[in-house]
Parts: C-alpha cells; sequence; structure tokens
C-alpha cells in the first residue's frame, strides 16, 4: 500500500466537490480495520465533518438507513428502528445535524440543502415516482460507494425497474405493521415494495453495467489506502439501465426464468 491516507483527510481525496448532491454507500469495516492497524482515529464522525466542509452549504449529504422488520410485521419506530446499512448510516442517525425520511423500509439520514425537500416526501412505493430516488435523481445526486460491489448495494436499479416496468420477475406488495411517526404517534400504515417473484430465481447481477456507466461518463472508479471507491452518477446511470430493462430484458442487471425465451 501506498503511503496511508489518515482518516482527517480522507475526505480530501474522494473526488468530492463543493455544492455536490452525495448518497454514499458503504461498507467500512476495512477501513476501520486500516484505521485500527495504522494508530488512526476511528470515530467515523470524523470523515462525516470532513464531507461537510467540502460539500459546503449548497450541498447535500445522504446515507441510507434501511431496514427490513416492517415487511415481517415488526412495529417500525422512527427513532428506535435501527439502521441495517452500515456503520455510517448509524452514526448519522445519532447527529442532531441528520434527519431521517419517513419511509419504514428504505429510509435515508439526510443533511444540507435536500434536507427539508426530503423530509417532506410521502412515498407508499418503496421505488415509486413519488420517492427519494426520483427526487436524488433529478436533483443531479451523485453515488459514492466505499469499498463496495454493485451487486449487493447498488438499490437505484431497483428503482429503475420500477420506473421501466412491469418486469416479469418483480412484484409490487405491500406490507401493513404498526408505525410510530416523529412525534410519537402510533398508526396502522401500509406500505408497499416491487419484490423479487421467488419462483423465477433472480439473481442480481449489475456489475456488467460498469463497462457502459465508463464508457458513458456516468462512472469513475479509484482507490485510496488500497480500497475500491466509485461514484456513480445517478442521472447519468439511469438512461443506461433503462434502456436494458426495456430493451434487454434486464439482461445486465439480473438474471431469472424465462429471461431468454423467445
Amino acid at each position: 500500500m501506498s503511503e496511508y491516507i489518515k482518516i482527517r483527510d480522507l475526505a480530501s481525496h474522494l473526488h468530492l466537490h463543493k455544492g455536490q448532491q452525495l448518497f454514499v454507500t458503504s461498507d467500512v469495516k476495512q477501513l476501520l480495520y486500516l484505521m485500527i492497524q495504522n494508530n488512526d482515529e476511528t470515530d467515523l464522525n470524523i470523515l462525516i465533518d470532513s464531507m461537510i466542509e467540502i460539500l459546503g452549504e449548497e450541498g447535500s449529504l445522504v446515507f441510507p438507513t434501511f431496514n427490513w422488520s416492517f415487511c415481517k410485521g415488526e412495529t417500525y419506530d422512527h427513532y428506535k428502528t435501527p439502521c441495517k446499512t452500515g456503520s455510517l448510516g448509524k452514526t448519522a442517525l445519532k447527529r442532531k445535524d441528520f434527519e431521517r425520511t419517513e419511509h419504514p423500509i428504505y429510509s435515508f439520514a439526510v443533511y444540507g440543502r435536500c434536507k427539508e425537500d426530503m423530509l417532506k416526501i410521502h412515498n407508499k412505493s418503496s421505488f415509486g415516482a413519488d420517492s427519494p430516488f426520483t427526487y436524488m435523481m433529478e436533483n443531479n445526486f451523485d453515488n459514492l460507494f466505499i469499498d463496495k460491489d454493485l451487486q449487493h448495494s447498488f438499490v437505484f436499479v431497483h428503482y429503475v425497474e420500477e420506473q421501466n416496468g412491469p418486469v416479469p420477475y418483480r412484484y409490487l406488495k405491500d406490507f401493513t405493521a404498526d408505525y410510530i411517526d416523529r412525534e410519537g404517534k402510533l398508526s396502522r400504515r401500509t406500505y408497499s415494495m416491487n419484490v423479487r417473484d421467488l419462483d423465477m430465481d433472480v439473481q442480481n447481477r449489475i456489475y456488467p453495467y460498469e463497462p457502459d456507466f465508463i464508457e458513458k461518463g456516468a462512472m469513475e472508479r479509484f482507490y485510496v489506502n488500497d480500497l475500491e471507491f466509485k461514484i456513480i452518477n445517478l442521472r447519468a446511470s439511469y438512461d443506461i439501465i433503462a434502456d436494458d430493462v426495456r430493451n434487454n430484458r434486464s439482461r445486465k442487471l439480473c438474471s431469472y426464468i424465462g429471461q431468454e425465451d423467445d
């Protein structure tokens, strides 16, 4: 490994810029291991603060705080239901400068210019046209991936599927459970998600998009501390994914039974 970049300096090496609208998907286990190995600070707030400093007042910073327990009929609590999508999201939820969006399955911790707009979103469908994914695409968000492969983390593809479907291997399913909102009020609510048809043996691929993204200028890949980082512009990637869904039976996105049938 080349010279180790400390956590206080890491954000300045992540190709970020003032006024950027940024959605961060991450697995920081290896990053934390490197911090310990190099006797570095291990507080992830340092990285978040550094990102905010670079993005500035006109920038936005968003972390996924997804949790799928609502789909099992478990009560969703706006403040208590934990983030299941990484330590950066968990850290953001503990901060006073971030707030959580409303959806009980696909929620986000939001900061900056986007905050007030995203907190007003009341979508029923996880990947609906009125969801945060539309907001992020229309507002030119970049998706930064920290040591994550697309196959298990580029959830934006499922938004594109729903907007260009219906697709034969997914269907919209309602989930109903108790919901405790940010005011502490309990109600019974129903939300939906475009779920896989288990009988069609759906297997995500997603990584075949990477050469297309790079060729079209929708993605860049780089390495810091020998960890892989990717930045994908959601607006630029949308048409590439949509073309595969509409005209190629989603062959780059996934495989499923009957995909190759005429």
